[in-house]
């Protein structure tokens, strides 16, 4: 009965240890790691922003055009 429970204890200190190695690698990794500067998030944000805007442009256009194609095909005047 006593050697079953330490393997038990000795299973959650091994799971345990390796979370808290994990976490303190994690942390360690994320100091070692170029931040960029506020201006230069900043600048990344508008320029992904802006890229969304008209990509979104794009696809409603080709969707607009594709519907106006499907309509002239489809519809029997």
């Amino acid at each position: 009965m006593e050697k079953s429970k330490k393997s038990l204890g000795a299973g959650f200190d091994s799971v345990t240890g390796r979370i808290r190695r994990f976490c303190a690698d994690t942390v360690a990794e994320m100091r070692r790691c170029s931040w960029p500067s506020r201006r230069q998030l900043l600048e990344s944000t508008v320029l992904v922003v802006v890229a969304m805007v008209i990509l979104a442009c794009f696809v409603a256009g080709v969707d607009e055009i594709a519907m106006w194609l499907i309509r002239l095909v489809t519809v029997r005047g």
